[in-house]
């Protein structure tokens, strides 16, 4: 498989080495953790030749007889060297029965740089506060980004490669597949059921399996759309389930943990103020509605908007549902105390509809950037005071720096 070196992630890493926190590197399976901690590794013997590094993955046999975290923490310290810098890389600790009580022991002799992956349902940003007692850095790994896709598949056909990331999506575990049924297949059967869910499942003891995957066909078809709980049982009902709002609840939080969606809440712009109920979901990568759902009756517009969430996510953004009287802004997307308001369009060659998608803008009164992310296959361009641009153009651009 094609490799390619993540720099975002590794800068990130880079920023923090040495720091003495715990670096937990976290997001959903298969994205690529696990590939980050090895181009990691490569770049810490770059930057620091002398460096000692104990690289531990629980995917390899080579390490089962580390499965208990006593046998873990002596074999760090036999692997220890003075005079050096000492990291400690350790891949699915999750793996290992008691790992938190070898890392926290291993974090209080102050003498390594550790940094750990894991499952995305065991090794969740909500349990790092409780798992370690020493302080945390989390980094998010998400699947690629069409910048990271156009690294993967080099092309001067910029808008062409956009399209076929479409159905692509970011897992490159299914790059390796030529045909896109082999491609759903994996995302599907590989990825989906037996690793996210298997291990949401077991995470949480769940029996009524039929029930979550009905949740997960629900948010997956309704990604975009403004979704409360109740609306998403009295759906499940509709259709013959038996299902409560506290076990939906709690199975929708249960996917989110697993980071297999994102919950985006809504902003009343012009009451400056957070609301409590109906919130949007996102998935993590698009691939897996197409693989779940099929390919026909995509609505693209959607897809779009999932793909402009998620990467607003990758960027560092906080990112909220805008709210203006009776009208909707899709983003609210704010880094280092600057907002930009975004709407996301898939076709706008329909005057009405590019008036019906440019008019929430203008609605709003303040002076912050505005934003309209379409298909124009064409430069941006700017529109009464708002940036047009083609959704290929903006998912390229650089990551805003803190």
């Amino acid at each position: 498989m094609k490799l390619i070196k993540r720099m975002m992630y590794i800068n990130e890493l880079e920023d923090v080495r040495l720091i003495p926190d715990i670096k937990v590197i976290t997001g959903i399976r298969r994205s690529g953790k696990s590939k980050l901690m090895e181009s990691f590794s490569d770049n810490i013997l770059a930057e620091d030749p002398g460096a000692n590094i104990i690289h531990i993955d629980f995917n390899l046999t080579d390490y089962e007889e580390l499965l208990e975290y006593h046998a873990l923490e002596g074999y760090i310290e036999a692997h220890y060297q003075k005079a050096r810098n000492n990291y400690v890389l350790i891949d699915e600790i999750q793996m290992c029965s008691g790992f938190e009580k070898a890392v926290n022991s291993l974090y209080a002799r102050g003498k390594y740089d550790l940094y750990v992956t894991g499952s995305n349902a065991f090794l969740q940003s909500s349990d790092l506060a409780t798992l370690f007692v020493g302080r945390t850095y989390e980094v998010q790994l998400f699947p690629f980004s069409f910048a990271e896709y156009l690294e993967y598949y080099p092309s001067q056909d910029i808008y062409g490669s956009f399209t076929r990331y479409f159905p692509d999506g970011g897992m490159a575990g299914s790059y390796l597949y030529h045909k896109e049924e082999q491609k759903h297949r994996y995302l599907n059967d590989e990825v989906l059921n037996a690793l996210i869910i298997r291990d949401v499942v077991k995470k949480y003891r769940i029996r009524n399996i039929p029930l979550l995957n009905a949740v997960i066909d629900y948010l997956m078809d309704n990604i975009g759309n403004v979704t409360s709980i109740r609306n998403i049982t009295e759906v499940l009902e509709a259709d013959g389930r038996k299902a409560d709002h506290k076990t939906v609840s709690k199975y929708v939080d249960d996917l989110c943990k697993a980071f297999l969606f994102y919950r985006v809440r809504r902003y009343d712009i012009k009451g400056k103020k957070y609301m409590k109920s109906e919130d949007k979901y996102y998935l993590a990568d698009h691939g897996f509605r197409f693989a779940r759902l099929g390919s026909r009756n995509q609505d693209y517009g959607r897809v779009l908007e999932n793909m402009v969430a998620i990467e607003l996510l990758r960027r560092g953004y906080e990112v909220y549902v805008g709210k203006l009287w009776k009208k909707e802004i899709d983003f609210v997307a704010i880094h280092n105390g600057t907002r930009t308001y975004i709407q996301v369009a898939y076709d706008i060659s329909d005057e009405g509809t590019f008036e019906r998608e440019i008019e929430p803008l203008l609605s709003i009164k303040d002076a912050y950037p505005k934003m309209l992310i379409t298909r124009i296959y064409k430069p941006e361009y700017d529109w009464r005071g708002i940036r047009v641009i083609d959704a290929a153009d903006w998912m390229r651009e650089s990551i805003p720096q803190n």
